[in-house]
């Protein structure tokens, strides 16, 4: 092996042993069975090269025929695209013609996002007779892999891969705007695998279980990479997608002892009634990023894992790491050179809090998070517009908001299209939702702004309750009130009540969706014009009026 190895030697090293490498809805297989039929898919992608950049779509569920893509692309220098099952029409071509893809992956549930659409120059319209699509569940679809059995992974593995040649495009969750595609080589995905197992003493004897989609930067780095590092197995959900009500059944099943998540997941699971098997599992760990602390405490409370919640973005730019000693609802320590800066590049003042644990200088301790120079940062496809807005100066702009204390630990304060203004004050959403997510009937919470009927925005929130709960304006009223570390602007004077909030593939919220409506929905929204006054029902009559109002004001 090479000093910084790459994803090819990683599969390559699975290829003659015969322990468990993967555990799927279609039953169990050794590694040395993965890897053969990884060959069998390399081998057809070869056959079917183009001109052109080597880049292959992905439109799949979380399942083997996804893990023998990744192996396969792997083996012969091939990029993954993975195509997001939660995107349509125009949208869904877009992102794979843009990323010049010329081969397609896909199932027979999903084959219908992309009939007839126009995938770009190499891959042409789609139909089920386009050669260049694969279904890969069909008759057609196996009789096609049937034609390279046989194929050695060795022979196939292409001897030019290198540590910089590019292993994928992931799209960014695109919960602001539309996605961006992000370059990762094999030598960035092998290292983050490397280094994940290393930190939690990770071995071959683990089973990693995949619980985002494997379109997803978090499902690549913090799963199937370990896993691939440390010769692990890989288990996959039995539905081929998150569930909350079939986590513990494929876990137990599976017999996993890591999984991870990003963005909810722990609160959906936590929403699923407790059980006597609640801790009759093998799992020993859990780590992901945005889950709020109440939520960790609670999942390691019954169902006896800890959990690790660190943070890192898609574009691997920068990451927080959590130490034995980091506050309960700080993010964690970063690399010596992170920096928290104004809008002037200034660095901004530690946070300073109250006894109560209240943020006193939110406005102005509240800046962008910012890496230090020579971040791993490898840029996105085709769009040097984007290139140059998130480096600056040789630093990467990671687009969050945060904090940091005197202590030098960092706290996460939402995306840098989180900021509202209410009375004059700046402040982030994510420490708002944070305080909304402590009351027992909430499962979920975001924030985010709307107008004001005079000037600036007002405060709004969209909570998903736990299933039989009853939204009482005067009880949630008294439970805002009692919360010490609730800002004097932070309270919602609007409340919608979703039956279940618009999320990503990674149950990421889509607050762009809930800002353009505001409080036009047939969702029940309550009002409370201040902090004194408890949460009366918002009805069409006031939807009227104020979308009249607002109208004249702006």
């Amino acid at each position: 092996m090479s000093e910084f190895p790459t994803m090819q030697e990683r599969v390559l090293s699975l290829a003659e042993d015969n322990r468990v490498g993967l555990i799927g809805p279609s039953g169990v297989a050794t590694h040395r069975e993965v890897v053969a039929r990884a060959a069998q898919r390399a081998a057809w992608m070869v056959a079917n090269r183009i001109d052109g950049p080597f880049h292959i779509a992905t439109l799949l569920d979380v399942s083997e025929e996804y893990v023998y893509a990744l192996d396969a692309a792997a083996l012969v220098g091939a990029a993954i695209v993975g195509g997001n099952s939660t995107h349509r029409g125009a949208d869904l071509a877009r992102d794979l013609s843009h990323t010049d893809c010329q081969l397609l992956l896909t199932n027979e549930a999903l084959y219908p996002l992309i009939d007839g659409l126009d995938l770009g120059p190499a891959i042409g319209r789609a139909s089920k007779t386009n050669p260049r699509i694969v279904i890969v569940d069909s008759a057609e679809g196996q009789a096609t892999f049937a034609t390279f059995i046989g194929t050695s992974a060795l022979d196939t593995a292409d001897p030019s891969v290198s540590p910089s040649t590019l292993a994928g495009l992931i799209f960014t969750s695109g919960t602001s705007g539309a996605p961006k595609a992000v370059k990762c080589s094999q030598g960035r995905l092998a290292m983050i695998g490397g280094i994940m197992g290393q930190m939690f003493g990770l071995g071959q004897d683990d089973v990693f279980y995949c619980s985002m989609p494997l379109f997803h930067s978090n499902a690549l780095m913090a799963c199937y990479s370990p896993c691939r590092g440390v010769k692990g197995a890989l288990a996959l959900p039995s539905q081929g997608r998150f569930s909350a009500s079939n986590f513990l059944p494929d876990v137990i099943a599976s017999g996993a002892t890591f999984f991870n998540y990003v963005g909810k997941p722990l609160a959906f699971i936590l929403a699923s009634p407790p059980s006597e098997l609640d801790k009759q599992h093998r799992l020993k760990l859990g780590f992901g990023n945005e889950a709020s602390a109440d939520d960790r405490l609670r999942f390691v409370e019954r169902f006896g894992c800890p959990i690790v919640d660190g943070y890192g973005s898609t574009e691997g730019g920068l990451s927080v790491t959590r130490t034995p000693d980091t506050p309960a609802g700080a993010l964690g320590v970063a690399p010596e050179g992170t920096s928290v800066i104004d809008e002037n590049g200034n660095e901004c003042p530690r946070a300073i809090f109250d006894a109560d644990g209240k943020l006193l200088n939110g406005e102005e301790a509240t800046g962008a998070l910012v890496s230090p120079p020579n971040s791993s940062f490898e840029g996105y496809y085709k769009n040097p517009e984007a290139d140059a807005a998130r480096m600056r100066d040789g630093r990467f702009h990671t687009g969050d908001l945060a904090y940091r204390d005197e202590a030098g630990f960092f706290y996460f304060a939402g995306r840098d299209f989180d900021w509202l203004r209410v009375d004059g004050e700046n402040f982030a959403s994510a420490p708002v939702e944070a305080i909304l997510t402590r009351h027992p009937d909430v499962v979920v919470g975001a924030v985010f702004a709307v107008p004001d009927r005079v000037i600036g925005d007002a405060v709004m929130a969209a909570l998903e309750l736990r299933p039989g709960a009853v939204f009482d304006g005067a009880e949630f009223r008294a439970f805002l009130n009692a919360q010490a570390d609730l800002g004097t602007k932070w309270s919602p004077t609007y409340i919608r009540i979703c039956s279940a909030l618009p999320i990503t593939a990674t149950t990421k919220v889509l607050k762009q969706s809930l800002r353009a409506e505001a409080w036009n929905t047939s969702d029940p929204v309550f009002f409370a014009p201040s902090r004194s006054d408890e949460y009366v029902s918002f009805g069409t009559s006031d939807q009227d009026e104020l979308n009249r109002v607002v109208g004249e004001r702006l």
